[in-house]
C-alpha cells in the first residue's frame, strides 16, 4: 500500500466509520432503556451532601 491508497481509505471510509459510531452512541445513549433515570442521577452527583 502507498501513500495514496492510505490517505483515501482514511478520507472515505474511515470519516463514514467515525460518523456511524458516533451517531450510534449518541442513539443508544438516548434510545437505551433506563437511560434517562440514570442519566438524571449521574446529574444529581455534584448536588449531593456527604
Amino acid at each position: 500500500m502507498d501513500y495514496h491508497t492510505l490517505r483515501h481509505f482514511a478520507d472515505s471510509y474511515w470519516l463514514i466509520f467515525m460518523v456511524a459510531l458516533f451517531v450510534g452512541i449518541v442513539a443508544w445513549t438516548f434510545l437505551h432503556p433506563g437511560s434517562k433515570k440514570s442519566a438524571e442521577e449521574a446529574a444529581q452527583i455534584p448536588l449531593k451532601e456527604d
